[in-house]
């Protein structure tokens, strides 16, 4: 079977059930999410924000969580694929899927924040590495957001305004 094909996608609004796969791949993601507090945020943000999840037949491989800030303007706020089906497309294919969503709504513009190139965390490099190859670009490193950590906050145009 094509890798591709081997997971369905479905979108889900904020739930217990939401923030449980959110959990369950965060748990399997030390070196990316290895800080209980923001863990237990991210958790709670689950339950009331809306997702798009990734599954094969028997469990989910990979979650997004956004928010929409304005019309024009939403933002991934977590993203978490299961460490086995890195590289197979499920990134991408969340990533296109709430893209796709989002412009549908007249969104023009989307953002995630990831940790900054400042940092040498190798795992993070291919964080970057990735959203840049889904059309993300960098926009503006700081070390105003988050405590002890550069934020690299990076965009993708989904349509330019007129």
């Amino acid at each position: 079977m094509d890798e591709v094909a081997a997971f369905r996608l479905s979108r889900m609004t904020g739930s217990a059930e939401l923030a449980d796969i959110t959990a369950g791949l965060l748990g399997q993601l030390p070196s990316w999410f290895g800080v209980p507090e923001a863990n237990a945020e991210y958790v709670e943000s689950a339950t009331r924000l809306p997702g798009l999840v990734a599954r094969t037949d028997t469990e989910p491989v990979g979650v997004l969580l956004y928010r929409r800030h304005f019309a024009e303007a939403a933002e991934i706020h977590l993203m978490a694929v299961a460490p086995s089906w890195h590289r197979r497309g499920v990134g991408r294919a969340l990533v296109d899927a709430l893209a796709s969503d989002v412009s549908a709504d007249g969104c023009q513009v989307l953002q995630v924040k990831t940790l900054g190139a400042t940092h040498p965390d190798r795992g993070y490099a291919r964080t970057r590495a990735f959203y840049r190859s889904v059309g993300f670009l960098p926009l503006e490193e700081t070390a105003d957001l988050w405590p002890d950590s550069p934020c690299l906050i990076m965009v993708k145009w989904l349509s330019l305004p007129c």
